[in-house]
């Protein structure tokens, strides 16, 4: 008798949760809560979910606009544009009510890339201290710079929520703000005064193809080998388990003696030898644009401040010179706002990173409408891949910004190598963005000259107004000319505005 009364219950149970079902709340996207910065004078895209076929109203500045969510409960309405200010509230309706305090209507840009743009402002175990971060945090008491932080995560199919948190730039949170994001932020603020939000979706280690999904990786065949090997490591991956477990013993007596040795000689230990799936690697195809892109599409922004390139460096270097234009033109088409400026760092000087790369990104200005190249020559660290004097780069983007996106008549880039003629032993290098050519510091230094048999050597260089002349005496029929052509580039070209040139060589094949 006990158990038929169990039997009825958890029957009736199931009876009422069939017919009854349990209503979903509205939930608007992470992106929408209290303290965000929407764009202004743009369309302002709100989105969610909701329970079926539930009606869902969004309040904002005066309006009232509602939809009906779909069968898989997401639902999207767009706001008219706005003009810059604050604070307002946001409220969403349905069979519950969400009030979101403090937000604002001002300028959002997306700050993504590796680790150095992910970097933040306050301490990392391991990594050396940003330069000046305990007085840059203690004077950053700006409450109208908000920062939008998407976790780090990949995954092998689109994401609908990153779950990701807004924080509010003072004293006590800026340790937790990207070093680059904030710099920039900063600067750019001083110059608009509106309020400005920066999407942090950066992640230490990522290579550029792990930020395009894989159809567009596809579509070229410079980029289409990137998908090809992936999908080969896939295949491979069952058997490089089953090798790993069956001599797992083995292989982890062996990484054990190799950390004791590491010890001993005071190196860095090994990594732990596990084969690691194919799908979350930092260099695997649609990962990160997968779980930290995708999820903040199609939120209003103004434009894209990109510090990425170390994990394309070697044998991907000369891919990049088209995978990162196929990743720029991806975005632009998601987001669906136009040729938003989108606005990259150059790599900067380490004793492991190969000119190569930084070529590759000069070669994609031109292929990039609206971009801008910051150069980073003077902000590196031989020893180290995550230089430590981060706030010259942000405000860099700043400038590129001003110009780019809000049309400020200044300049904006260090000078970039436009063309070459010779005239006997000289070679005479003509640049863009070259108005005051100046050597800092001494004499001009950092080119290198070639003659027929294509040896370089060490070039004299002289400004002569907007051209620089090289040559050196030893050859009498030059052919090609380089200008800080190494690992770390030792080089003191500059313009009025103070940026520095960016290396290139005349000589270069696709």
């Amino acid at each position: 008798m006990h158990r038929i009364k169990i039997k009825v219950i958890c029957l009736l149970s199931f009876t009422l949760l069939v017919v009854f079902p349990i209503q979903a709340d509205v939930k608007p996207n992470s992106l929408f809560a209290s303290n965000a910065v929407l764009q202004r004078d743009k369309e302002i895209p709100v989105w969610g979910t909701a329970d079926k076929d539930e009606k869902v109203i969004v309040e904002l500045c005066g309006q009232k606009v509602s939809t009906t969510a779909a069968a898989n409960g997401a639902w999207m309405v767009r706001l008219n544009p706005q003009k810059a200010g604050g604070p307002f509230k946001m409220k969403i309706s349905g069979t519950n009510t969400v009030v979101l305090d403090s937000i604002y209507i001002g300028e959002v840009w997306i700050c993504s890339g590796q680790s150095n743009m992910e970097r933040q402002l306050g301490p990392r175990s391991g990594q050396k201290p940003i330069l000046n971060w305990e007085q840059e945090a203690a004077s950053a008491d700006y409450p109208l710079i908000r920062q939008f932080c998407v976790p780090l995560k990949a995954s092998r199919t689109p994401l609908d929520d990153c779950k990701g948190k807004w924080i509010v730039c003072k004293p006590t949170t800026a340790k937790d703000f990207s070093a680059v994001g904030l710099f920039f932020a900063r600067d750019l603020y001083q110059k608009i005064k509106v309020p400005i939000g920066i999407i942090h979706t950066a992640r230490g280690g990522s290579a550029a193809e792990a930020w395009v999904d894989e159809n567009t990786l596809r579509s070229l065949p410079e980029t289409k080998s990137i998908v090809d090997e992936f999908e080969q490591r896939l295949v491979e991956y069952p058997k490089q388990l089953d090798d790993f477990l069956k001599n797992e013993q083995e292989i982890m007596q062996k990484y054990k003696q190799d950390v004791e040795n590491a010890k001993k000689e005071g190196k860095n230990p090994p990594r732990n030898p596990k084969p690691v799936q194919p799908g979350f690697g930092s260099a695997d195809p649609a990962g990160f644009y997968n779980a930290m892109l995708s999820p903040i599409i199609p939120l209003s922004i103004k434009g894209v401040a990109w510090y990425q390139g170390e994990s394309n460096n070697g044998k991907k270097a000369k891919t990049y010179q088209w995978l990162l234009p196929l990743m720029v033109e991806k975005w632009r088409k998601d987001f669906q706002q136009g040729d938003f400026p989108f606005i990259y760092v150059q790599v900067a000087p380490f004793r492991n990173m190969n000119p190569e790369i930084r070529e590759s990104q000069l070669l994609c200005l031109p292929k990039i409408k609206n971009s801008a190249m910051v150069v980073t020559t003077d902000c590196g660290d031989s020893a180290d891949i995550h230089p430590t004097n981060k706030r010259p780069v942000g405000e860099r983007i700043s400038l590129a910004a001003q110009a780019l996106a809000y049309e400020y008549k200044i300049e904006y880039m260090g000078p970039i190598y436009q063309n070459y003629t010779i005239k006997g032993k000289k070679f005479i290098i003509t640049f863009t963005h070259a108005d005051g050519l100046i050597a800092r510091d001494g004499e001009l230094k950092g080119f290198s000259i070639a003659g027929t048999d294509n040896k370089f050597l060490p070039a004299t260089a002289r400004i002569n107004g907007s051209t620089v002349e090289v040559w050196a005496d030893a050859i009498d029929s030059p052919q090609a000319v380089r200008y800080g052509w190494e690992n770390v580039p030792h080089v003191n070209l500059y313009n009025a505005a103070g940026l520095p040139a960016s290396p290139f060589r005349t000589d270069q094949k696709n």
